[in-house]
């Protein structure tokens, strides 16, 4: 424990100091470390003096970007769209595909509303049914979702780890069972990847979407998805966007009265793809990640949360997170024996300044390597009265 400790003061230098409060919601929206709000700082000039943004910047630090992205999830740069955040991926997904009347989409019950805001509407559009699936268990499981395909499923559109009480899916075995009778498996990773290893090859999953806010420590208003090339050229034909253009090398040549997209994700950026500010920005923290290791972040948090509940008093409150790691995300939840009792709680580490945040009545708590094991201490402290 002594040795986190030291780490965690170290990697806490790479922030700016937060003396004003302890911070616990990374998984709500993480503070950028100062290389990459330095890096947005410097971006500014391109607007005070815009003749310093050539071109070739302007192209070359989307393609950056995407190529971070890629690394941090063994993924290939053209796989990848830069977008403003989770829901872009989920909606490329609902007007691409070739849906057939009766169709059928599977989510969990109680899921983050990214999940019915996409896919409710598209029941009056395209005559689908959307269908949600409740946890056998304590936790919704893979198993709960495989117990749940039938012949009509077209596809399963899940979180991976849970907003509100942090489980994760074992996405590999959901995904093997998608594939065996043709369906898609579609992730929301926005609250695990850049807090835990991730590789698309092995995940299960047919498109990834997410936010990069949270966990890959970007500003708000960046995100990306990535999907399997076959699953983007089976895409129906949507308006796209203009740096999209297949054969659009340089912007002295614009013309382009027939377009065509260019293989792959570019098309789907967002428009202006995002901004410069947020990409600059960005494109330092993706470097920091990987300079860093997803490991490490992993390894860090994964010790802190299991201090936390070592540490939480029994008698007072609920572990409402899985206590195997293997089940857990990135973060833990816990709450008092009643709702009004966890309401209390909050209040009382707002105005100790702990900052978790509440999600469906649970506390959770969400850390990054800027914090430390003293500052769990500190929470469990307040919490405890």
């Amino acid at each position: 424990m002594a040795r986190a400790m030291i780490r965690s003061l170290e990697w806490q230098q790479a922030w700016y100091a937060n003396d004003d409060a302890i911070y616990l919601n990374a998984a709500g929206q993480a503070p950028m470390p100062r290389v990459s709000l330095e890096a947005v700082q410097a971006s500014l000039e391109w607007k005070k003096f815009p003749q310093r943004l050539t071109d070739h910047q302007e192209r070359d630090l989307s393609n950056r970007v995407r190529i971070s992205l890629a690394n941090l999830i063994g993924a290939k740069p053209e796989e990848i769209a830069l977008t403003t955040g989770a829901s872009a991926g989920l909606i490329a997904l609902a007007y691409g595909l070739h849906w057939k009347q009766g169709d059928e989409i599977l989510t969990a019950r109680r899921e983050f509303p990214v999940q019915y805001t996409t896919w409710k509407p598209m029941e009056e559009r395209e005559g689908i049914k959307l269908n949600l699936v409740a946890a056998a268990g304590r936790w919704v499981a893979a198993e709960d979702f495989i117990a749940a395909l039938t012949p009509r499923t077209r596809l399963v559109s899940v979180s991976m780890v849970r907003f509100d009480d942090g489980s994760m899916l074992d996405t590999s075995k959901l995904g093997a069972a998608c594939h065996a009778q043709g369906t898609l498996l579609a992730l929301d990773v926005s609250q695990c990847c850049g807090a835990i290893p991730m590789d698309v090859h092995t995940l299960g999953a047919d498109l990834l979407t997410c936010s990069g806010y949270k966990w890959l420590l970007g500003p708000y208003g960046s995100g990306f998805w990535w999907a399997k090339s076959e699953l983007m050229a089976s895409f129906r034909p949507v308006p796209f966007y203009w740096q999209g253009i297949n054969g659009l090398d340089h912007f002295g040549e614009l013309i382009f009265e027939n377009p065509k997209a260019a293989p792959g994700a570019r098309g789907w950026d967002a428009s202006e793809t995002a901004s410069y500010f947020n990409l600059a920005g960005w494109e330092a923290s993706l470097r920091f990640l990987q300079d860093v290791g997803v490991e490490t972040v992993a390894a860090h948090n994964q010790e802190l949360m299991s201090h936390l509940y070592e540490s939480l008093p029994r008698d007072q409150f609920i572990r409402t997170s899985p206590l195997e790691t293997e089940r857990r995300g990135p973060y833990a939840c816990f709450a008092a024996h009643t709702k009004e009792q966890t309401q209390q709680v909050y209040a009382r580490l707002k105005n100790e300044k702990v900052i978790a945040s509440l999600r469906e009545g649970n506390i959770r708590v969400s850390t990054h390597l800027y914090n430390t094991m003293q500052e769990i201490d500190k929470l469990v402290g307040v919490v405890a009265g």
